[in-house]
């Protein structure tokens, strides 16, 4: 795990001592193990972890004027120079503007600010320390340094309402440590914090100028090539081409051996039009996208095209075809990765702690064991469906826009799907209701059904939709929480009600595709650090702040048609000159992630049934676990259970005991003192200070 770390104190000389660390509470200095101080005190700051070097990057205008950036960042030295001179004046959001996915940290004087992504990729976290503030870009160091307990309040929150940013607010798992928003910066003058928004919001009063379609997707073109592009011209890095002597082996060989990618550029490669239009367009673009000549596949400058073939599912012959079609050209080395039993959702439990619990631990392995025949730098199209799909609550911004006859297709495509004639009224008055709810009124009423635990809802594609036409909606793992968990969550929303009493002062539909991006974002992170593959980093262009505005601007209208993602792709392709794609591009291919979990549930069950034989979870009062138990059974002998809901049990349940189980710590010189324990969990005793 790679983050950045830094403090900013209430008086000079106070917050620290140089490279040598900071004074805490009780006068012990301590600093991040295996760090790289990137300036000193007053309010010094630390790159920690496996960075590359061209991954980090400094700029000073003298000793108490700099500018950081972490990752991969396409703008030049010039451009950041003229970056921190305008960010001296107070500008924020030109520091998020270059093309890339990198945290940018500014210091101006006893000023620092450390700006967040869009997507919320790239969180910020803080917390009070040593008379002032500490920040980082990951929490857990956070919970290390303040010794921080468990707060179990987001943790039920997280299985409660995963989707309503007003239930979890700026809180993490760990107490005292906050989070701020995707859109925000932090901002510290001596000590003492502030969260400042550099992102406008669609108004819930004034609708915004209508955007011509076509240059609105000209502009995600132009976006997603630039995002491209950055990561083909940053320096190409080749760790350790040949790791050593093996009897019989060549380097790529090797490598393979020993879990290291293959060096240059790879790209995934499927059926879906996210990844396939990435790779595409890595492949088209002028430069060497790919491996290097004489290692790895043996390509040459091709780039290497990997696909996943999920053989627990229908129809992938179809989508592998499409594939092999796709890499036909002379640019694209094509690797198919074949699926078995070690690489199904639940099949390994084990794995490294992650910054923060999420869904994407019970699939880690099997996005292991296909990030394994990658390379070195590695493109995906994980965050597309959220940055360009429309939330079908968006179906309530066009009725408050007056644009009804926008509704007509997307509503006659649910009406054909279901077969009923009474689909269009009963979307248009479940529309109807929601532009005219306030969003307080939204949050009593999401409270009101986890106190009383009402979470039946339609099924079908149908009944998801409108399930989805709420301002907030009850997670899928919530009907398994205990009443007081529930209660807990129930009291947590009401605080928020009574907090937002005007709103968030965004549309609904406009609303929920922020706060489902968010959450995807999220998880990503989480997959990043479980499917960790050493000297690999995975790119996502889609969660890019550039492509994240860019993708904003579609219009609502154009959003909400059947086929609009793959439609909007496509015009991105052509715009860039790739033309024929093989027919059925674009399908959906939601049937193979279900396919696999079910199965994946189905062979893991005792093992699962034996994790919640004595759960922490059930430790915590937050589930019983003979309810979850029986709910394991019942799933894996196919009842209609939401299995997203208990992939959200499994992971936490995962990430707890990683957590208690861990030995070590962030830092030196911090002592090993004895902690309170919180109520209902005994085997915590002190573990995030001495585990790791």
């Amino acid at each position: 795990m790679r983050w950045l770390v830094g403090w900013s104190s209430t008086a000079a000389g106070t917050a620290g001592t140089g490279s040598a660390g900071a004074t805490g509470y009780d006068g012990q200095t301590v600093h991040p193990v295996g760090s790289q101080l990137l300036w000193g005190d007053p309010d010094p700051l630390w790159a920690v972890g496996d960075w590359r070097p061209d991954e980090i990057r400094v700029v000073r205008a003298d000793d108490r004027t700099g500018i950081a950036v972490l990752g991969t960042c396409g703008a030049s030295d010039e451009q950041l120079r003229i970056g921190l001179l305008a960010a001296r004046g107070g500008a924020l959001r030109h520091l998020t503007a270059w093309p890339g996915s990198y945290t940018a940290v500014v210091r101006v004087g006893r000023r620092v600010t450390v700006c967040g992504d869009l997507a919320g990729a790239r969180p910020v976290f803080h917390t009070p320390w040593a008379g002032g503030t500490a920040y980082a870009t990951a929490a857990l160091p956070l919970a290390d340094l303040v010794e921080a307990n468990l707060d179990f309040g987001h943790l039920a929150a997280l299985l409660a309402a995963p989707d309503v940013p007003a239930a979890l607010h700026d809180s993490t798992p760990y107490d005292g440590v906050r989070r701020i928003p995707p859109g925000h910066a932090l901002i510290l003058r001596a000590g003492a914090r502030e969260v400042a928004g550099y992102e406008p919001v669609a108004s819930l009063a004034v609708a915004a100028p209508p955007a011509d379609p076509d240059s609105a997707v000209a502009a995600v073109r132009d976006a997603l090539v630039e995002a491209v592009r950055t990561r083909l011209s940053a320096p190409r890095h080749v760790p350790d081409l040949d790791p050593g002597p093996v009897p019989g082996m060549g380097p790529a060989e090797r490598r393979a051996a020993r879990g290291m990618p293959v060096p240059g550029i790879g790209a995934d490669l499927s059926g879906g039009p996210a990844s396939g239009t990435l790779a595409l367009l890595a492949a088209g673009l002028p430069g060497m996208p790919g491996t290097l000549l004489g290692h790895g596949t043996g390509a040459g400058e091709r780039l290497l095209a990997v696909t996943f073939n999920d053989l627990t599912a229908a129809g992938r012959e179809a989508e592998l075809e499409r594939a092999g079609t796709l890499a036909a050209g002379p640019r694209l080395h094509h690797v198919v990765v074949t699926g078995s039993e070690d690489a199904l959702p639940y099949a390994d439990l084990d794995g490294p702690l992650t910054d923060e619990p999420g869904p994407s631990l019970v699939t880690a392995a099997r996005h292991r064991a296909r990030l394994a025949s990658g390379s070195a730098d590695h493109i995906t199209g994980y965050g597309a469906r959220q940055a360009l799909d429309a939330h079908p609550a968006r179906l309530a911004d066009l009725l408050m826009d007056r644009k009804r006859r926008h509704l007509v297709r997307p509503v006659a495509a649910l009406a054909k799907a279901d077969g009923s004639v009474m689909v269009p009224a009963r979307v248009y008055s479940a529309a109807r209701r929601l532009a005219r709810a306030p969003y307080r009124a939204g949050l009593d009423l999401l409270a009101e059904r986890l106190l009383h635990r009402r979470f039946d809802e339609p099924q079908g594609a149908v009944g998801a939709s409108l399930a989805a036409l709420t301002w907030a909606r009850p997670g899928p793992a919530a009907r398994w929480l205990t009443g007081e968990a529930l209660a807990e969550v129930s009291v947590r929303l009401q605080g928020a009600s009574s907090r937002s009493a005007v709103g968030p002062g965004q549309r609904p539909g406009d609303h929920r595709a922020r706060a489902a991006l968010a959450r995807q974002a999220a998880d990503l992170r989480v997959l990043e650090q479980a499917a960790e593959i050493r000297s690999q980093r995975l790119h996502m262009p889609f969660l890019d702040n550039q492509v994240v505005r860019a993708c904003r601007a579609l219009p609502e209208a154009l959003r909400v048609q059947p086929g609009a993602r793959a439609a909007i792709l496509r015009t991105v392709l052509q715009g860039a000159g790739v033309g024929d794609l093989p027919p059925g591009w674009g399908a959906p291919s939601h049937a193979s992630a279900a396919a696999a979990a079910r199965t994946g549930l189905r062979v893991a069950v005792n093992d699962l049934v034996d994790l919640f034989a004595t759960p922490l979870l059930a430790e915590a009062g937050l589930v019983e676990a003979r309810v979850v138990r029986k709910a394991l059974r019942a799933a894996a002998q196919g009842e209609p259970l939401p299995l997203d809901g208990l992939a959200d049990l499994v992971s936490l349940e995962l990430w707890l005991r990683r957590l208690l189980s861990r030995r070590g710590t962030c830092w030196t010189g911090t002592p090993a003192r004895a902690r309170a324990v919180p109520a209902g969990i005994a085997p915590q005793r002190s573990a995030l200070a001495s585990g790791g």
